[in-house]
């Protein structure tokens, strides 16, 4: 038996200690495949914290370091003029250096804050909650907005650490309300000032929304690029496999037209045979490696694929299969389609069948146009619609990466987006000479 665990946010660990019992003596003493569901809750936490931690730091830029360092100077200004000029400040208590100094320490913390949120906090609460408890509190915006600056702050962190500097500060809050000489030891008027700390709370949670917000935005682009790698993937497999049609068909004739040419020949025309006979090996040689090479690259497990293979002349059922979806598909084709190879002719085939996929699903369009131009130096495809239009969204799909690759393969450009006049316009250039 397989069992896959994965731990919070890492890679998926292979648990394989059912899968077969190695000798005692090749098996590891002391390392197991498999930990204990409490180790691995701990290891989830930890990774948890690693990673909010490298998201948080990521953001860390010297125009958020500008920023950082501005708002600490202004707490740093507001609290001096607080502590000496009595500025904002309804009670004073206490020595003014004392609370200048913490006040200047809390300042000087919040530089940090994207940094290590739990220590600003840490370090706010400790400074002024020792000046509290030595010379009585003191009331004024400082004690205010530097907790509340470090609550939102700690709402970017992991829960466990976010939760301990969380309490640190209301901890702070509560030596500050007991320490309040206003209140002359009266209950009834203690509880009524700790409404004072809901605000740290409340910027606590904000914070914590929008850390979801920053961590969903960060896995979703992830996601997005390990789709449009797939995609990528997927369609050069395709390609690969459209091509073996293709050129493996002209192998074929050639080696077969070959062949019947060396039976054709005299028999004093011996270098001629040998020629004949060396380039009809080749051709199939060539046969069997690429059968080999296409067989990599398909499916084990998929059915094999009995529709016809996918060129120009196979457009009007495609347009068929969208009509019965609901569509209403308009194809037009000018120019010589005979001209046209059969790889190219594919490449034009599955970059229509993507645009009409895509229009299907996201532009709740209920007409399409499709209009291929084959010119002598180029081939145009044009695929619009009457949908809602605007930007391509990556978090739909990867399929405009897959018509992409197509497209480059051949040497082309693809250019999607909303059309001139409303609608969704997909626009791919081919050169003849791909062909």
């Amino acid at each position: 038996m397989l069992r896959i665990d994965v731990a919070g946010f890492g890679s998926p660990r292979i648990c394989t200690a059912n899968l077969g019992r190695a000798p005692a003596s090749a098996r590891p003493e002391k390392r197991r495949s498999c930990r204990h569901p409490r180790e691995r809750r701990r290891a989830r936490r930890g990774q948890d914290a690693v990673r909010v931690r490298h998201v948080y730091r990521h953001s860390v830029t010297r125009r958020t370091q500008a920023l950082d360092a501005a708002l600490a100077a202004v707490m740093l200004l507001f609290g001096q003029a607080e502590a000496w000029a009595g500025v904002f400040s309804s009670e004073h208590t206490g020595p003014r250096w004392a609370v200048a100094t913490a006040y200047a320490i809390s300042a000087i913390a919040l530089f940090f804050r994207r940094r290590d949120p739990l220590a600003v906090a840490l370090v706010i609460a400790g400074a002024l909650a020792a000046d509290y408890a030595a010379f009585g509190s003191s009331e004024g915006i400082g004690v205010f907005l530097m907790p509340l600056i470090a609550a939102y702050a700690l709402g970017g962190d992991s829960p466990r650490r976010g939760m301990i500097g969380l309490v640190a500060l209301l901890a702070m809050g509560v030596v500050w309300d007991a320490r309040d000489p206003s209140d002359h030891g009266q209950l009834s008027l203690y509880v009524p000032q700790a409404i004072w700390l809901v605000p740290w709370v409340l910027a606590f949670l904000f914070g914590r929304h929008w850390r979801r917000r920053r961590l969903n935005l960060d896995q979703a682009a992830r996601e997005h690029a390990e789709r449009a790698e797939l995609a990528v993937a997927e369609e050069r497999a395709r390609i690969a496999r459209e091509l073996h049609d293709a050129i493996g068909h002209s192998v074929a004739v050639m080696t077969v037209q070959t062949s019947a040419v060396r039976r054709l020949l005299h028999d004093d025309q011996g270098k001629e045979r040998t020629a004949l006979e060396t380039v009809e090996t080749t051709g199939r040689e060539a046969m069997a490696e690429m059968r080999k090479i296409v067989g990599v690259l398909r499916s084990g497990d998929a059915a094999p694929d009995l529709a016809p293979p996918p060129s120009l002349a196979q457009l009007d059922r495609l347009g068929d299969n969208f009509r019965h979806a609901g569509l209403v598909v308009h194809i037009e084709v000018t120019g010589d389609v005979a001209a046209v190879a059969p790889g190219l002719s594919a490449t034009v085939y599955r970059v229509v069948q993507e645009s009409l996929t895509n229009t299907l699903k996201h532009a709740a369009a209920r007409r399409a146009r499709v209009l291929i131009e084959c010119r002598e130096d180029r081939l145009e495809i044009t695929v619009t619609d009457d949908g809602r239009g605007g930007a391509a969204d990556p978090a739909k799909g990867a399929g405009l990466a897959g018509m992409r690759e197509r497209v480059k393969v051949y040497g082309g450009t693809l250019l999607a987006g909303p059309g001139a006049g409303g609608g969704f316009t997909v626009h791919a250039v081919l050169p003849a000479s791909a062909s």
